[in-house]
């Protein structure tokens, strides 16, 4: 029988995880009131934080920013299309690549969800305190900045 290994730290990645579904846990109830996915919103998001961009944002931004592989953004995206959340197309520039926006009725959306989402938000700067939250932010940011070794993982968690 081998000796079991005893780990000093605790398990942040999961920890982020528990985190992470606390704060969903607020915000799910008006996505699924709105129709929505986690993956829908978050594409959402990033198209509504894009929205002035005249040429739509390539596909490949979307996944990064949205945090999903690519052949779960492909089946997100057909299920918005069809919806009429978002509209695609080749890229002007290079018609290898797609590009996509969100069409009115997912700006509309956004705009709704995003009141929600900032009273959740204030709820919590309520909760920790501002100074807390801000502090929490950054110190998320600079988890997020740290070098990774070998580059940054292409194996992104799926909801």
């Amino acid at each position: 029988m081998t000796a079991m290994t005893t780990f000093v730290h605790r398990n942040l990645p999961r920890l982020l995880l528990e985190a992470r579904e606390s704060v969903m846990a607020h915000t799910r109830p008006s996505l699924r009131q709105h129709g929505l996915s986690d993956q829908q919103w978050r594409v959402l998001r990033v198209l509504g934080e894009h929205a002035l961009q005249p040429g739509g944002v390539e596909t490949g931004r979307v996944s990064k920013e949205a945090y999903l592989l690519g052949p779960s953004l492909t089946g997100v995206l057909n299920r918005m299309e069809r919806d009429g959340l978002i509209e695609r197309q080749r890229c002007p520039k290079d018609a290898r690549r797609t590009v996509v926006r969100a069409t009115t009725a997912g700006l509309a959306k956004v705009q709704a969800l995003s009141q929600t989402i900032e009273t959740h938000y204030s709820w919590m700067e309520q909760q920790l305190g501002k100074a807390q939250l801000m502090a929490m932010y950054d110190l998320l940011d600079k988890v997020i900045a740290m070098d990774v070794p070998g580059g940054r993982a292409d194996e992104t968690t799926e909801e």
